[in-house]
């Protein structure tokens, strides 16, 4: 086994040193591609929704078609580690474990080439912009148009906060929907001795700042079928200039739901809230939304594979009782599938995923690789 490892150990170190940001990952892909290029896949795909990468293992008979996917991306944040591996591109880190999550479905492209399918054909996706939520859709996309449509879907997430090698699971909605909301008011500028000779969103965006927070349910439920939140996360008025009363103001927050037609109802309702606000002070205002992703619904009998894996390898098996706040964009390909996104703990005292010291466990290697086999196998029997 440690033979096996210890060259997916190599490759994730070799990513971790060379990080690359959603929509940037060329040499990411160029190093995947090299790696998977050995094992002969009946079809290695490139720049695929962007620079994604696709090994296609055909049996050439009948049988489902099964997708997994890793994310290859990583974020923008100075890494503070002094890792013999770090990050050699200042204020760009994988402080999320896509490198692991890479070198584990590397691990799983190299055991399929020995143990070929029998029937169906399975698709394992390197996928870029995970982060910007834009890549899964671009990715489903591209391989939709080239006559690829999947039967099961499945990823997985290294989880700070759970039992090193712990498998998390959930039916249902696993990671909640999001999207951001992008607010700019107008109104006209004047000298600051004459504000009324202006139009200053100054108390419009301060009405905004106390209203848009309190459309989050906080556990009544407000015509909602479950959980929402809103949260701020940036704003601007006006420029740091003593003589002028500012005439825009930008406001931004983050929606969150576990459900996708409760994300609609937030996001018209917050939109509604702005526009009424906005004139009821004679002042224009646009609204847009970025970043969207759906909530990754989960189904029952592609997790039912997951837990029969994790049990018959005696891994601790954790049914999560509520939804994950954060979003994935996997959630595209679990529209389309039956899917599953589960977690592999991390360690309880791991740093946080998005931390400064965060670094993917080596150790969750061997685990994952082989919950990737087993669950591979059930699909083969």
């Amino acid at each position: 086994m440690k033979k096996m490892i210890d060259p997916l150990i190599a490759l994730r170190h070799e990513l971790h040193r060379t990080p690359e940001l959603s929509g940037q990952e060329k040499e990411t892909a160029r190093r995947i591609r090299d790696f998977l290029s050995p094992l002969k896949p009946e079809q290695l795909l490139t720049m695929v929704g962007g620079h994604g990468v696709v090994a296609i293992f055909d049996s050439g008979t009948p049988g489902p078609e099964v997708w997994f996917r890793a994310d290859t991306d990583a974020l923008p944040v100075n890494e503070t580690t002094q890792l013999d591996y770090a990050s050699g591109n200042p204020g760009v880190s994988h402080k999320c474990g896509h490198d692991g999550h890479t070198a584990i479905l590397a691990g799983l492209a190299e055991y399929i080439a020995l143990h070929r399918p029998t029937k169906g054909r399975v698709l394992l996706l390197f996928q870029p912009a995970e982060e910007t939520g834009q890549g899964a859709a671009a990715m489903l996309k591209a391989l939709k148009a080239l006559g690829f449509s999947p039967e099961y879907a499945f990823a997985l997430h290294n989880l700070p906060g759970y039992p090193l090698n712990s498998v998390i699971v959930r039916n249902g909605t696993f990671a909640a929907a999001s999207r951001g909301m992008v607010i700019r008011l107008k109104g006209r500028t004047s000298h600051a001795s004459e504000p009324e000779k202006g139009m200053s969103p100054a108390a419009v965006m301060a009405r905004l700042m106390v209203d848009l927070p309190g459309l989050s349910n906080n556990g009544d439920l407000k015509g909602y079928r479950d959980f929402v939140l809103l949260t701020l996360i940036y704003g601007n008025l006006g420029s740091p200039a003593f003589g002028t009363s500012p005439g825009e103001a930008v406001l931004m927050a983050t929606l969150r739901a576990y459900q996708n037609g409760d994300m609609e109802l937030l996001s018209n309702t917050a939109a509604e809230l702005v526009r009424r606000h906005s004139d009821a002070a004679a002042m224009g205002c646009e609204i847009s939304f970025t970043e969207e992703f759906p909530a990754t619904m989960n189904h029952p009998e592609a997790v039912q594979f997951v837990s029969d894996a994790a049990r018959s390898l005696g891994l601790p098996l954790i049914e999560a009782g509520l939804p994950f706040r954060w979003s994935e964009d996997f959630a595209h390909f679990a529209m389309e599938s039956k899917a599953a996104l589960f977690g592999i703990g991390s360690g309880t005292d791991h740093p946080a995923l998005h931390h400064p010291d965060y670094d993917f466990p080596d150790k969750l290697i061997p685990t994952a690789l082989k919950l990737w086999k087993d669950i591979y196998q059930r699909l083969q029997e």
